[in-house]
């Protein structure tokens, strides 16, 4: 028997279908239930390493945390990580399986579909609830075929369907009905309610167009949630730029935006932190001064690094060096600071080899099996303690490595440069855990380190996600959905 699912889907792209399922997941625990995430198909850089060390979406890692669960590869068992635009490497239950273009993939879709519905069963003979999000739209008309994203999914468990729009971006009931239309009408009948996101202003002069909107469709409102300012959730893609600027003298640092940036995640907190000015440079941008800089990671290694070339990021890095300016590259960014990156089976791109920076004397190979893991060490810098994951293809060997950055579980990581100004690792998360945080910060130039708990801001914006749910959504509809009555609340502690 399914657990009871309920599916969020959204009318574009970024509508807040994270976020409510986030939301969802937090409120349903509050309730006694145990509730789990579940995304069929994502598209996404930004990955977290599982419990049974695979890669899954971020949005995914959130939502789990969210259910207090550890991720699994099943939370998420179909992952697109695109290395080109027109091709992605696919990821099948955490594991990478081939890269494929769009027309390759597409073909694959039946056996994909599998993976997806093999993943659903098993959850749902673990958990009280699973609370589905889509992907992109349903009304994506050139995708329908074999879709296993949105409605294909919904249609194949026979699960209800919630449609998301953001009103902050304009034309919510175009949106809305617009995506209606385009569905078949048995996908129409689907959708029980619609969600409008992001709403800022007098909910009364509002109020005419829900009237409207709910005759017109013949469909509920079942929430309008506010427009909820600083709210901070790792994102699945776009890259956050919130910045903390209370700071007189605050660290000075830049990111470049590298056309396949990855798990840009690991600087979340460095925009929050009160003491840093963090600023993202993209294409044909000017490169301000600096006291650090991150290279990041990357899916396509040696075409990013050809980017920072055609960008003049080398002769930048030269200068920046000669005042006393910090360098550090996590993963991607590690690789690149080397003297070559070889890539001779093709495993991001076409075969060959690239010159890296030649920063650190050592080189890197590209390889077909992906490390995955997630660690945790000592910083060697002060000798304090870091956690974080792997996640990378390459490995890397030289006498840099003979100076290493972190020591993790009975082996050494990354590398330290002999004049003490770059450093680099393989360990993504590095700037989360709190003292190797503050050590790192003060290693680029900041005397004075405030403290910042970051896993207390995730957790207490995942809360206000769910107070925002209770108060602003059909909360009681939501249960009804799931076929739950509004007392099934029970004590889970002596079963989980």
């Amino acid at each position: 028997m399914p657990a009871p699912t309920l599916m969020v889907q959204g009318t574009t792209s970024d509508a807040g279908k994270s976020m409510l399922v986030t939301a969802l997941c937090r409120w349903l625990l509050r309730q006694g239930l145990q509730p789990a995430p579940f995304k069929p198909q994502n598209m996404a850089l930004n990955s977290a390493v599982t419990i049974d060390n695979g890669e899954i979406g971020r949005a995914q890692a959130v939502q789990a945390m969210a259910c207090k669960v550890p991720p699994h590869t099943d939370m998420n068992p179909v992952l697109l990580k695109p290395n080109t635009d027109t091709g992605a490497q696919v990821i099948i239950h955490g594991k990478a399986l081939a890269n494929m273009d769009a027309r390759g993939y597409h073909a694959y879709k039946k056996v994909a579909r599998q993976a997806v519905l093999d993943s659903y069963a098993r959850l749902s003979t673990v958990y009280d609830a699973l609370i589905v999000e889509g992907a992109g739209s349903p009304a994506e008309i050139n995708l329908r075929d074999n879709d296993i994203a949105n409605m294909g999914f919904a249609e194949a468990v026979d699960c209800p369907v919630i449609l998301i729009a953001d009103i902050d971006r304009g034309g919510v009931f175009a949106h809305i009905v617009g995506t209606l239309a385009l569905l078949a009408p048995s996908e129409r009948e689907r959708i029980a309610g619609f969600v409008i996101n992001r709403f800022r202003g007098d909910l009364s002069l509002l109020q005419p167009g829900l009237d409207w909107l709910e005759q017109k469709t013949g469909k509920p409102v079942l929430g309008v949630i506010p427009y909820l300012p600083n709210l901070h959730l790792q994102a699945e893609d776009a890259i956050q730029t919130h910045q903390a600027r209370n700071a007189s003298h605050p660290l000075k640092v830049v990111v470049p935006v590298l056309p396949r940036i990855s798990n840009h995640t690991d600087f979340d907190v460095l925009c929050l932190h009160p003491q840093v000015e963090l600023t993202y440079i993209p294409a044909g941008a000017a490169i301000p001064g600096a006291d650090l800089v991150i290279l990041p990671g990357s899916k396509s290694v040696r075409n990013d690094l050809q980017w920072l070339h055609d960008n003049h990021w080398p002769s930048y890095l030269q200068r920046h060096m000669r005042y006393g300016g910090k360098i550090i590259g996590i993963c991607g960014g590690f690789q690149m600071l080397g003297q070559q990156i070889h890539d001779p089976r093709g495993i991001e791109d076409a075969a060959g080899s690239s010159d890296g920076l030649g920063l650190f004397e050592m080189q890197t190979t590209l390889q077909g099996e992906k490390q995955l893991r997630n660690v945790s060490g000592t910083l060697l810098i002060d000798n304090v303690p870091v956690a974080g994951y792997e996640i990378h293809a390459g490995t890397t060997t030289g006498p840099a490595l003979h100076k290493p950055a972190i020591y993790l579980q009975h082996k050494h990581d990354g590398a330290i440069s002999a004049d003490n100004q770059i450093m680099g690792t393989y360990v993504h998360g590095l700037f989360d855990s709190p003292q190797a945080r503050t050590s790192l910060l003060r290693w680029a130039g900041l005397s004075a380190v405030e403290t910042l708990d970051y896993q207390q801001l995730l957790e207490s914006n995942i809360e206000k996600l769910a107070d925002t749910v209770d108060q602003y959504v059909d909360t009681a509809r939501v249960l009804e959905l799931l076929k739950l009555p509004n007392h099934a609340r029970r004590d889970l502690s002596c079963e989980r």
